[in-house]
């Protein structure tokens, strides 16, 4: 009996000493950020032509994946190249039409013509790039953060919606959508809120598509939030 005793309190004590050795956080020293992103943008147009003028909420979605790349020893320097999906509307007055030939036509909303939805929709692949600076450390999970860079797109699919006194209009492939997309892009905040902002350095339709004989140079420009995950 003395002997079971002995060894319990020998075992008692281990433990306690265990119990009492600090609990070691492993740091990573060769930690990567914000490797993933979720936004949401209001839209703008940019060079509008006479006569054009937005109406309602015009939205943009944005999610994807960007690869981190610190630059520096600290690691709060660093690139970032990704892909991403984005869809992006516009809600304004200018009408989008094509006819049996398959002839498209673009043309104003105005006077009598009644309607309670006319926007056009595109859908991209994204390929931001960015230079990214930050106050992170290996430890130190909310920062601030200053990204800016270059948003390459491809749009793989668009649509022009009516709705009115014409009755309902859809239209896909419109070859006078510009199929590339490039910008400039900001994103400054601090944890989990930061503002993004897009401006476009291309427009939205090709040289081909004319209103009232003058080309449309429309550009988009974006505004919102974007939301960073490990």
């Amino acid at each position: 009996m003395k002997r079971i005793l002995i060894r319990m309190a020998f075992i008692s004590s281990g433990l306690l000493l265990y119990a009492q050795e600090p609990t070691i956080t492993v740091i990573d020293s060769l930690y990567r950020e914000d490797q993933f992103y979720a936004g949401v943008t209001y839209n703008l147009l940019g060079n509008i032509p006479e006569g054009v003028s937005q109406n309602g909420f015009s939205g943009g979605y944005h999610i994807g994946f960007i690869r981190d790349m610190p630059i520096n020893k600290n690691r709060n320097f660093a690139l970032g190249l990704g892909i991403g999906l984005s869809a992006n509307s516009y809600n304004q007055n200018m009408f989008i039409n094509k006819d049996s030939s398959g002839s498209i036509s673009f043309s104003l909303l105005e006077g009598s013509n009644n309607f309670s939805k006319n926007k056009f929709t595109g859908y991209l692949i994204e390929c931001p790039l960015e230079i990214r600076w930050r106050t992170s450390t290996p430890s130190e999970y909310k920062f601030w953060r200053i990204y800016t860079g270059v948003k390459l797109g491809y749009v793989f699919a668009h649509s022009a919606k009516y709705k009115g006194d014409l009755g309902k209009i859809k239209h896909s492939n419109i070859n006078e959508f510009n199929s590339l997309q490039y910008g400039l892009t900001l994103s400054v905040g601090y944890n989990t809120w930061n503002i993004h902002c897009y401006y476009g350095l291309n427009p939205i339709f090709s040289e081909h598509a004319q209103l009232n004989g003058s080309p449309i140079d429309m550009n988009s420009i974006k505004i919102g939030l974007m939301f960073y995950i490990l």
